[in-house]
């Protein structure tokens, strides 16, 4: 079977037809869902209108994806995937793939070409190299340091800010910066940590490139939102029926395509809104409703569907338990803490989040959603936290993901947190089992651990909170998930609906 290439892919499964011979964008973060989502949007306006927007595409560390692209003369597959029906296209909107740890400089000059006129980023949370406490950047991390002593950037944002110094020296043609990852202000955010980098350097280097950045680099604000799970071989298999190749990185999607930016572009940009893309001049509404009510709400579901032994999102939302909480979370915890977007009905779009968790064909995985959970709780959780908490009344279920997070990552003595929690990746998970073993008591335990940053400085100081999460987590251990969860439900009248 011929493998996916120029020469065999399907008219039927492209999503645009043009040569692609420029590369107007690179992107950092070479996984799957970038592939899924800006990929896609960029074909889409490639179909419409041609233009420089080719895409190189550049991987952190791992060399599997950016191969086997090259040995597919850059293409794959996006299979979007419902219990109703499969769909399957091929973007083909990507000219090279590099990987930042074995050649760091090419990405750099990659980033400083002239013909380079956007870099967009889906890193991840923990991408960012920043402090959850102080949301700046981390001065004191180890790889941060060496970035700014001249070595070869191992960090986005050294990988970012060194690029933006070899591109003004070289010609200081203007670009823009866009991040596609989920945080609060994703670009306000990522311009403060570049500003705190060049700050950071000498001053001969400093002053100039300070100046220049706040010039010439616009960094917009965007919300994306799909959900994307990892690649099997199910999925390979489903190519290799339907198109009749094979493809050893395609990526598996749901129906569902999100992308709301602000049109704050330095040098142009593709047509992205005949993909569907919205463009305001206030996207933060918008990273609301997505951090909150999809986000927020989703990590509830991994963390008491892991718990549970469900392997799978779907299997945890159907467990009514589980589903009760989601939705106790979302209208009581999450939902009165901003402002809908006037163009969204929110009772269609929460209609739509059961609808999308429930899609039991696609497999998305509670280990996968439930990982990095200390960075993904720290945009998700605090500012809600407060908001309830200063009105005088404890968010139940803001509480209990908390503590069904802790449980997944740490345990406590004598309980089985079961094989999705235990697959779970996160890098405080050994600090946390750290700060388990070290206490003499839960409520010390759960004091520790926000005394130690993980959701902020305010939470760390609210007894009342923190003494909830610790009875949770007392519940869980003593009595299951289910237990817990019913406590929290137990203690608000049904919303309205």
């Amino acid at each position: 079977m011929d493998r996916l290439n120029a020469t065999t892919t399907p008219d039927s499964a492209l999503l645009h037809r043009r040569a692609l011979r420029e590369t107007g964008i690179v992107h950092l973060g070479l996984g799957n869902f970038h592939r899924a989502h800006q990929a896609v949007f960029t074909a889409a306006a490639l179909d419409h209108t041609d233009g420089p927007w080719g895409i190189l595409g550049v991987a952190s560390r791992s060399g599997q994806v950016a191969d086997a692209l090259r040995e597919q003369d850059f293409r794959y597959s996006v299979v979007e995937i419902s219990p109703q029906d499969t769909r399957i296209v091929v973007p083909a909107v990507h000219t090279g793939a590099l990987v930042a740890a074995e050649r760091p400089e090419a990405v750099l000059d990659a980033i400083a070409a002239p013909g380079t006129a956007i870099v967009t980023l889906t890193v991840t949370e923990n991408g960012y190299t920043y402090s959850p406490r102080t949301g700046g950047l981390d001065l004191d991390n180890p790889a941060v340091q060496a970035d700014l002593r001249g070595e070869p950037p191992k960090t986005t944002i050294g990988q970012l800010t060194r690029a933006l110094q070899r591109r003004l020296r070289a010609h200081a043609a203007p670009i823009t910066v866009l991040s596609c990852d989920n945080l609060v202000g994703n670009g306000t955010h990522t311009a403060r940590l570049v500003h705190e980098f060049a700050a950071a350097l000498p001053a001969d280097e400093r002053d100039e490139l300070t100046a220049w950045l706040a010039e010439a680099v616009r960094f917009p604000n965007s919300m994306v939102d799909r959900i994307v799970p990892a690649t099997t071989d199910a999925y390979r298999a489903a190519v290799a029926e339907r198109l009749g190749l094979r493809d050893t990185v395609p990526v598996p999607a749901e129906p569902f395509n999100m992308w709301v930016l602000e049109d704050r572009f330095a040098a142009g940009r593709p047509r992205w809104e005949h993909g569907g893309a919205r463009f305001t001049s206030d996207v933060v509404p918008y990273e609301l409703l997505k951090l909150r009510l999809l986000n927020g709400t989703h990590s509830l579901i991994a963390y008491l569907g892991a718990l549970s032994g469900c392997d799978t999102i779907s299997a945890a939302i159907g467990r009514p338990l589980v589903a009760e909480a989601a939705r106790r979370v979302l209208h009581e915890d999450y939902l009165p803490t901003f402002a809908v977007p006037a163009d969204i009905d929110v009772e269609d779009y929460i209609s739509q989040l059961f609808e999308r968790w429930g899609n039991s064909a696609l497999g998305h995985r509670t280990r996968q959603v439930g990982s990095d959970g200390s960075a993904k709780l720290a945009q998700r959780i605090p500012e809600p936290a407060r908001q309830h908490l200063r009105a005088g009344r404890v968010p139940q279920h803001l509480a209990l993901t908390v503590a069904a997070y802790l449980c997944c990552l740490a345990p406590p003595e004598g309980f089985d947190a079961g094989p999705h929690a235990a697959a779970m990746a996160d890098p405080l998970r050994a600090s946390l089992v750290a700060a388990a073993e070290a206490t003499r008591s839960t409520t010390a335990f759960v004091t520790e651990v926000l005394r130690g940053g993980l959701l902020g400085d305010e939470l760390a100081a609210r007894t009342e909170f923190i003494g909830r999460v610790a009875e949770f987590v007392d519940i869980i251990a003593a009595h299951g998930p289910a237990a817990a969860a019913a406590e929290a439900v137990g203690q608000h009248p049904a919303p309205a609906t």
